[in-house]
């Protein structure tokens, strides 16, 4: 079971980055360097979008799953920084069809730069990854990743489907989470795995480990994202609601509220906008759709405690263990 954490998330990610703090740096060596391109536009926009505040998350799963059996590699830094890489590949592309202008609070790169350099650049880190992928000569980590890069693509254009459909169930909108975010979290862990010469089982162990937190980081950005304070979020209340996205809340206050109410969330969902925000986040608040939310986002924690609870005790898996605490405890 997850323990609340009483520190603020900030040194809370802090106190679980700090015994791989060298490996960190090491991975931020990795990213800076392999960013350059002989194009200045691709220099400006890769190195704008890397460097615009992320928490890191995926590497750190790396590293820290590495940790686990012994020496973090050389490569162990290079698959990092891959995995970050198609990170933000995904949201260079994703921001375009979203036409978002916030993230993190700064503008997006296609708010910046326009939509074609973004979209050409996410395909320039996207070829980078992969070339650094089988630098790394490693078959079965050319095969998770290849999977894992197609399976997100499969979710990128299952959210494009859902977008303004008020009817999608719970199951269908949890398949979304697992293609197009929790794949990435499960590859990260396993590739900490792989190259850490780990048993079959021990590599299952960390990929389910992976799967429920990075489902539990899509579950807690869906419950911040009607509740969040804006300036630790990064973007405006109700972002994904403007874009006609149907979150898990918002089906569970549909199917909790009165008929009126569900009308007007079903309204929302399907015609975007936030003209009815202030009447949709009072029926997710009267439904307790967030506190449900929370709820199933703390099963995706606890099972992904669960699946390494028979690792030695370590530094890192501790940091594990507090990670995904943290996944259900943050605030932004």
């Amino acid at each position: 079971m997850t323990q609340s954490n009483t520190l603020p998330s900030t040194t809370a990610l802090d106190i679980i980055q700090s015994c791989i703090a060298a490996d960190i740096q090491a991975v931020n060596a990795v990213i800076q360097n392999s960013l350059h391109s002989e194009v200045a536009l691709v220099n400006q926009v890769a190195h704008y979008i890397i460097n615009s505040g992320g928490k890191r998350l995926r590497p750190m799963l790396v590293l820290l799953s590495a940790g686990l059996f012994g020496k973090i590699k050389p490569e162990h830094h290079q698959l990092a920084a891959v995995v970050e890489f198609i990170h933000t590949a995904t949201l260079l592309h994703d921001d375009v069809v979203d036409e978002s202008a916030k993230r993190r609070g700064k503008n997006t790169a296609n708010a910046l730069f326009g939509n074609a350099a973004s979209v050409l650049v996410g395909d320039f880190v996207y070829s980078r990854a992969f070339q650094m992928m089988v630098a790394v000569q490693n078959m079965r980590v050319m095969e998770v990743l290849s999977n894992a890069t197609n399976i997100i693509a499969e979710g990128e254009v299952l959210q494009l489907l859902n977008v303004h459909n008020a009817d999608i169930t719970d199951e269908a909108y949890l398949q979304v989470i697992h293609y197009k975010t929790a794949k990435l979290f499960e590859a990260a862990t396993r590739l900490g795995a792989i190259v850490g010469e780990a048993t079959p089982a021990d590599e299952e162990a960390l990929s389910k480990y992976g799967m429920h937190i990075g489902t539990a980081f899509q579950l807690i950005d869906d419950v911040l994202d009607l509740s969040g304070n804006v300036l630790e979020i990064g973007k405006n209340l109700g972002d994904d609601l403007s874009e006609g996205k149907p979150t898990l809340p918002l089906l569970y206050a549909m199917r909790h509220g009165t008929a009126t109410e569900a009308e007007t969330i079903k309204r929302a969902i399907e015609h975007g906008g936030l003209d009815d925000l202030s009447t949709v986040l009072s029926v997710v608040e009267q439904t307790g759709a967030l506190q449900h939310v929370r709820k199933v986002a703390t099963k995706e924690s606890d099972s992904a405690c669960a699946a390494i609870a028979h690792f030695a005790e370590s530094s890192f898996k501790r940091a594990l263990m507090a990670l995904a605490d943290f996944a259900v405890t943050r605030s932004y």
